[in-house]
């Protein structure tokens, strides 16, 4: 089965960045279509008929529309089994889940644009509001390291790229942009290994 994919998001989403990474791994070719978050572009009615949450990403895909970047990765992942996202083991499956999660479900949330948006509209300045994503976003690193302080490199759990990683490096981007410290020498030794293969190249800025 041809997949027919259409990626809706915005090149600074970390989200979208994640189904991205995960499309090309799987070598997947996808048509990306840009949204301006901060021009709303999100909330007009044809994107809310994709994803009534006016979230990116979307990902249509054989007729269907998918939302949630987790589940889309691990949709992708049972769709084409090569290479794994996630290890065999139940185990250890739980443990790359973990890490994963401790990023997409703790720490990006809470810093993302709707979120850092609301602290603007109850009157915190743009200082209190970088200091807010920024604090975030350190402790989820301290945390990430400790969740993987015994596995061999040069990803986050092993030999192969996992759901972990690509939850990582979306994140690391956004930590730049905030001035986040990421002198950890285990994360950037997993960034660089990443960032080394093309499937965990940057979504380019729309023209």
């Amino acid at each position: 089965m041809t997949e027919q994919a259409k990626l809706h998001g915005f090149f600074r989403s970390s989200a979208t960045y994640r189904v991205k990474i995960a499309l090309a791994l799987k070598g997947l070719t996808f048509e990306y279509l840009s949204y301006s978050l901060r021009n709303k572009e999100q909330l007009a009615p044809a994107f809310l008929a994709l994803n009534p949450q006016g979230l990116v990403p979307a990902l249509e895909i054989n007729g269907a529309v998918l939302t949630q970047s987790l589940a889309i990765c691990e949709y992708l992942d049972e769709l084409h089994p090569t290479p794994a996202l996630l290890p065999n083991s139940v185990f250890a499956r739980a443990k790359v889940r973990a890490a994963a999660y401790a990023i997409a479900c703790d720490v990006h949330p809470v810093q993302n644009l709707k979120i850092l948006n609301r602290l603007r509209a109850l009157g915190q300045g743009d200082d209190v509001v970088d200091i807010w994503a920024r604090t975030t976003i350190e402790e989820g690193l301290a945390a990430y390291e400790k969740l993987i302080p015994a596995e061999v490199g040069p990803f986050s759990f092993g030999a192969t790229p996992s759901l972990a990683d690509i939850c990582l490096i979306p994140q690391l981007a956004n930590a730049r942009r905030f001035g986040v410290d990421l002198s950890a020498t285990r994360i950037r030794t997993i960034e660089a290994a990443c960032l080394a293969l093309k499937p965990f190249a940057p979504i380019p800025d729309s023209p």
